[in-house]
């Protein structure tokens, strides 16, 4: 049959499934030297990474199947979902009430400034200039200015009596923020998050070009991108042991782990994100930068507070100051970039300078 024929094929899966068994049973072994935690921190790495890429291929197959929004919907939310799963198993293991925020951030800064500021680099220098949707930019903006201010600006501000109160208080609102939003964004607005090229609108009569999407079994791609989601958060269960080990060996920031599983949640985004941008499907590349972003806030910090909340756990989602700095002006020019609706290399550029300022600050 061709399912098992394709399900043969998926090599990261098994590799997954093959480095668990292998590190899970050389777990105490490896990690009792420097040398063992590094390959271990290593090997699982790598298979996490080869794992997200199953992730990205399998949301893309989704993503044609369904046209857009959906497609970048379902891959957004696959790396939420496995940047939830490392964060809490992260959380639970190293005990640092920064750990989510730090995550956060990192996540935000990977994905507007290193994934959309590189995409838009290569886009640029192979097309010049490259158009999306003006709508859908703004629509981001204005969601990630609130959700960033209310959940991690504001609690600098609130009486620590009643900060577990506020923290609740956030967990509804932020839930009932991505209902109204994914709901305009699939529904009433859905126009605001496509953008066509004249050439490539199918005409409804054109029997080829409507039936592109036929040949592809949802079912099967939703099903291996469901598993590779699982085997990342039991391989995540593993690496948090080796990544804690490393940081304390070499007395590096918690910081440095927070931009590990920032890093590992964002590789199937900048995977599909420089696709598009090769394709010249800049929009594509807009609705996973800046909605990944969205659903990190969104998503990710009710989780965390709930995790906390029921554990006993201690949680502080406020910015640093130079992680406000660092956020204002990436806002700030997203604000001033995506308001004509093409993007170039200078923007792409600019980008990718705050992205390698925030890696140099994680190191002073």
């Amino acid at each position: 049959m061709q399912i098992i024929k394709n399900f043969s094929k998926e090599y990261s899966l098994f590799l997954a499934i093959f480095v668990y068994v292998g590190i899970g049973y050389f777990e105490h072994t490896l990690s009792a030297t420097t040398l063992g935690n590094l390959l271990g921190l290593g090997i699982l790495f790598v298979a996490i990474i080869y794992s997200a890429m199953a992730v990205a291929h399998h949301a893309e197959m989704l993503a044609e199947k369904f046209g857009e929004p959906y497609g970048t919907l379902i891959l957004t939310m696959s790396a939420v979902i496995v940047e939830i799963v490392i964060i809490v198993i992260m959380m639970i293991h190293a005990g640092s009430p920064v750990m989510a925020r730090d995550t956060i951030y990192s996540a935000i800064m990977l994905d507007i400034n290193g994934l959309l500021g590189i995409a838009a680099i290569i886009g640029g220098l192979k097309y010049g200039e490259q158009p999306y949707n003006v709508d859908s930019s703004n629509s981001y903006l204005s969601m990630l200015l609130v959700a960033i201010g209310i959940a991690m600006v504001l609690p600098h501000f609130i009486n620590p009596v009643h900060h577990d109160m506020f923290m609740l208080f956030i967990v509804v609102m932020f839930l009932l923020l991505y209902v109204v939003f994914t709901r305009i964004q699939l529904t009433s607005h859905k126009y605001f998050f496509e953008h066509h090229i004249k050439d490539e609108i199918c005409d409804e009569f054109d029997a080829a070009c409507m039936a592109k999407d036929t040949h592809i079994n949802a079912w099967y791609h939703a099903f291996i991108l469901v598993a590779s989601i699982v085997i990342i958060g039991v391989l995540a269960e593993i690496l948090s042991l080796f990544m804690e080990n490393t940081l304390r060996i070499f007395e590096l920031p918690v910081a440095i782990g927070a931009v590990g599983v920032a890093v590992i949640s964002a590789a199937p985004e900048l995977i599909t994100a420089v696709r598009a941008a090769v394709d010249n499907r800049m929009q594509t590349v807009i609705n996973i930068a800046l909605g990944a972003s969205l659903a990190t806030i969104l998503l990710t910090i009710p989780a965390v507070i709930l995790v906390s909340h029921t554990m006993g756990m201690a949680l502080n989602l406020s910015l640093t100051p130079i992680q406000m700095v660092m956020l204002g002006l990436t806002l700030l020019v997203s604000i001033v970039n995506f308001n004509d609706g093409e993007t170039n290399v200078l923007e792409g550029f600019l980008h990718f300078i705050l992205f390698v300022v925030f890696v140099f600050l994680l190191f002073v």
